[in-house]
Protein backbone atom coordinates (compact mmCIF):
# COMPACT_ATOMS: atom_id res chain seq x y z
CA UNK A 1 0.00 0.00 0.00
CA UNK A 2 1.14 3.35 -1.38
CA UNK A 3 1.44 5.91 1.05
CA UNK A 4 -1.16 7.54 -1.01
CA UNK A 5 -3.45 4.94 -0.46
CA UNK A 6 -3.12 4.75 2.99
CA UNK A 7 -3.55 8.72 3.21
CA UNK A 8 -6.73 8.04 1.37
CA UNK A 9 -7.79 5.15 3.76
CA UNK A 10 -7.29 7.40 6.81
CA UNK A 11 -8.80 10.19 5.37
CA UNK A 12 -11.85 8.11 4.35
CA UNK A 13 -12.14 6.48 8.10
CA UNK A 14 -12.25 9.86 9.57
CA UNK A 15 -14.98 11.07 7.83
CA UNK A 16 -16.67 7.48 8.93
CA UNK A 17 -15.88 8.14 12.31
CA UNK A 18 -17.07 12.01 11.94
CA UNK A 19 -20.01 10.85 9.93
CA UNK A 20 -20.86 8.34 12.99
CA UNK A 21 -19.90 11.33 15.47
CA UNK A 22 -22.20 13.98 13.42
CA UNK A 23 -25.38 10.90 13.32
CA UNK A 24 -24.78 10.31 16.80
CA UNK A 25 -25.08 14.16 18.17
CA UNK A 26 -27.70 14.76 15.79
CA UNK A 27 -29.44 11.41 16.76
CA UNK A 28 -29.10 12.94 20.73
CA UNK A 29 -29.92 16.18 19.01
CA UNK A 30 -33.29 15.27 17.96
CA UNK A 31 -34.01 13.18 21.45
CA UNK A 32 -33.31 16.22 23.41
CA UNK A 33 -35.55 18.50 21.45
CA UNK A 34 -38.58 16.04 21.80
CA UNK A 35 -37.83 15.48 25.60
CA UNK A 36 -37.71 19.74 25.94
CA UNK A 37 -41.09 20.52 24.24
CA UNK A 38 -42.71 17.60 26.23
CA UNK A 39 -41.32 18.51 29.49
CA UNK A 40 -42.62 22.33 28.65
CA UNK A 41 -45.79 21.00 27.48
CA UNK A 42 -45.79 19.37 31.15
CA UNK A 43 -45.23 22.58 32.58
CA UNK A 44 -48.05 24.25 30.91
CA UNK A 45 -50.29 21.73 31.37
CA UNK A 46 -49.46 21.90 35.34
CA UNK A 47 -49.90 26.03 35.10
CA UNK A 48 -52.74 25.81 33.73
CA UNK A 49 -54.30 23.76 35.97
CA UNK A 50 -52.85 25.79 39.22
CA UNK A 51 -54.58 28.67 37.59
CA UNK A 52 -57.89 26.88 36.95
CA UNK A 53 -57.88 25.93 40.64
CA UNK A 54 -56.90 29.28 41.78
CA UNK A 55 -59.90 30.74 39.52
CA UNK A 56 -62.42 28.22 41.14
CA UNK A 57 -60.82 28.92 45.25
CA UNK A 58 -61.18 32.59 44.42
CA UNK A 59 -64.91 32.35 43.00
CA UNK A 60 -65.27 30.49 46.28
CA UNK A 61 -64.37 33.24 48.46
CA UNK A 62 -66.08 35.76 46.21
CA UNK A 63 -69.27 34.01 46.78
CA UNK A 64 -68.41 33.34 50.70
CA UNK A 65 -67.80 36.92 50.73
CA UNK A 66 -71.31 37.44 49.11
CA UNK A 67 -72.95 35.54 51.46
CA UNK A 68 -71.80 36.49 54.64
CA UNK A 69 -72.74 40.29 53.68
CA UNK A 70 -76.14 39.54 52.75
CA UNK A 71 -76.23 37.67 56.61
CA UNK A 72 -74.80 40.72 57.78
CA UNK A 73 -77.13 43.36 55.97
CA UNK A 74 -79.99 41.02 57.20
CA UNK A 75 -79.09 41.17 60.76
CA UNK A 76 -78.52 44.73 60.56
CA UNK A 77 -82.03 45.19 58.97
CA UNK A 78 -83.46 42.84 61.55
CA UNK A 79 -81.55 44.27 64.85
CA UNK A 80 -81.64 47.66 64.00
CA UNK A 81 -84.34 48.99 66.47
CA UNK A 82 -82.56 47.23 69.34
CA UNK A 83 -81.30 49.99 70.99
CA UNK A 84 -84.57 51.83 70.72
CA UNK A 85 -86.44 48.98 71.73
CA UNK A 86 -84.49 48.57 74.72
CA UNK A 87 -85.74 52.24 75.81
CA UNK A 88 -89.29 51.47 74.77
CA UNK A 89 -89.07 48.86 76.94
CA UNK A 90 -88.11 51.37 80.05
CA UNK A 91 -91.37 53.00 78.73
CA UNK A 92 -93.54 50.50 78.99
CA UNK A 93 -92.26 49.44 83.08
CA UNK A 94 -93.14 52.16 84.26
CA UNK A 95 -96.55 52.85 82.54
CA UNK A 96 -97.41 49.10 83.94
CA UNK A 97 -96.57 50.48 87.36
CA UNK A 98 -98.59 53.12 86.54
CA UNK A 99 -101.79 50.99 85.81
CA UNK A 100 -101.78 49.36 88.56
CA UNK A 101 -102.42 51.86 91.14
CA UNK A 102 -105.30 51.12 93.44
CA UNK A 103 -108.21 52.25 92.13
CA UNK A 104 -109.57 52.30 96.20
CA UNK A 105 -108.64 55.61 97.27
CA UNK A 106 -110.30 59.12 96.96
CA UNK A 107 -110.87 60.79 93.57
CA UNK A 108 -111.83 57.11 91.93
CA UNK A 109 -113.28 59.15 88.74
CA UNK A 110 -109.80 61.16 87.79
CA UNK A 111 -108.03 57.61 88.44
CA UNK A 112 -110.44 55.81 86.71
CA UNK A 113 -109.86 58.07 83.75
CA UNK A 114 -106.37 58.02 83.98
CA UNK A 115 -106.09 54.38 83.74
CA UNK A 116 -108.25 54.09 80.64
CA UNK A 117 -105.70 56.63 79.43
CA UNK A 118 -103.19 54.12 80.45
CA UNK A 119 -104.62 50.79 79.04
CA UNK A 120 -104.87 52.61 75.80
CA UNK A 121 -101.29 54.02 75.78
CA UNK A 122 -100.31 50.72 76.57
CA UNK A 123 -102.18 48.96 74.14
CA UNK A 124 -100.60 51.31 71.48
CA UNK A 125 -97.06 50.43 72.73
CA UNK A 126 -98.03 46.61 72.97
CA UNK A 127 -99.07 46.91 68.83
CA UNK A 128 -95.70 48.88 68.23
CA UNK A 129 -93.40 46.12 69.95
CA UNK A 130 -95.83 43.34 67.91
CA UNK A 131 -94.94 45.20 64.47
CA UNK A 132 -91.21 44.81 65.44
CA UNK A 133 -91.23 41.60 66.49
CA UNK A 134 -90.74 42.29 70.34
CA UNK A 135 -92.43 39.73 72.09
CA UNK A 136 -92.95 39.62 76.12
CA UNK A 137 -90.92 36.56 78.05
CA UNK A 138 -93.09 36.32 81.24
CA UNK A 139 -92.48 33.17 83.25
CA UNK A 140 -94.54 32.09 85.41
CA UNK A 141 -94.31 30.77 89.45
CA UNK A 142 -93.15 27.22 88.74
CA UNK A 143 -91.61 26.99 85.80
CA UNK A 144 -87.89 25.91 85.78
CA UNK A 145 -85.18 28.64 85.92
CA UNK A 146 -84.45 29.31 81.84
CA UNK A 147 -80.36 30.78 82.27
CA UNK A 148 -81.23 31.89 78.20
CA UNK A 149 -84.05 33.70 79.09
CA UNK A 150 -84.29 34.47 83.22
CA UNK A 151 -81.68 36.23 85.21
CA UNK A 152 -82.23 34.41 88.43
CA UNK A 153 -82.06 38.21 91.43
CA UNK A 154 -81.93 35.82 94.38
CA UNK A 155 -83.00 32.87 96.15
CA UNK A 156 -86.41 32.64 98.10
CA UNK A 157 -88.29 30.30 100.34
CA UNK A 158 -91.27 29.01 98.20
CA UNK A 159 -94.10 26.88 99.28
CA UNK A 160 -95.31 24.36 96.44
CA UNK A 161 -92.46 25.12 94.23
CA UNK A 162 -89.98 23.12 93.66
CA UNK A 163 -86.07 24.37 94.02
CA UNK A 164 -84.34 26.49 91.06
CA UNK A 165 -88.24 27.19 89.93
CA UNK A 166 -89.33 30.69 89.42
CA UNK A 167 -90.98 31.72 92.67
CA UNK A 168 -91.77 35.30 92.14
CA UNK A 169 -91.38 37.67 88.38
CA UNK A 170 -89.90 41.03 89.39
CA UNK A 171 -89.63 42.48 85.76
CA UNK A 172 -90.50 40.88 82.34
CA UNK A 173 -88.28 40.16 79.83
CA UNK A 174 -88.01 40.41 75.93
CA UNK A 175 -87.09 39.14 72.69
CA UNK A 176 -86.80 40.68 69.97
CA UNK A 177 -86.71 38.57 66.15
CA UNK A 178 -86.40 35.63 68.66
CA UNK A 179 -83.31 37.00 69.92
CA UNK A 180 -83.04 37.90 73.55
CA UNK A 181 -83.14 41.71 74.22
CA UNK A 182 -83.79 41.87 78.11
CA UNK A 183 -83.92 38.66 80.44
CA UNK A 184 -86.82 38.30 82.45
CA UNK A 185 -85.74 39.19 86.43
CA UNK A 186 -86.77 36.53 88.82
CA UNK A 187 -86.68 35.39 92.33
CA UNK A 188 -85.95 31.78 92.31
CA UNK A 189 -86.82 29.23 95.62
CA UNK A 190 -84.59 27.74 97.26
Amino acid sequence: MTSKEKEEMLEKEENNIEEEEIEEVLEEFDEHNREVPHKQFEEMREALAKAEEDKLRSLAEVENIRRRAEKDIASARKFAVEKFAAEVLLVRDSLNSARSIDLDQENREILEKMKEGLDLTMKQLDTAMEKFNIVEVDPQPGESLDLDRHQAMGLVDAEGIESNCIAQVIQKGYTINDRLLRPAMVMVAK
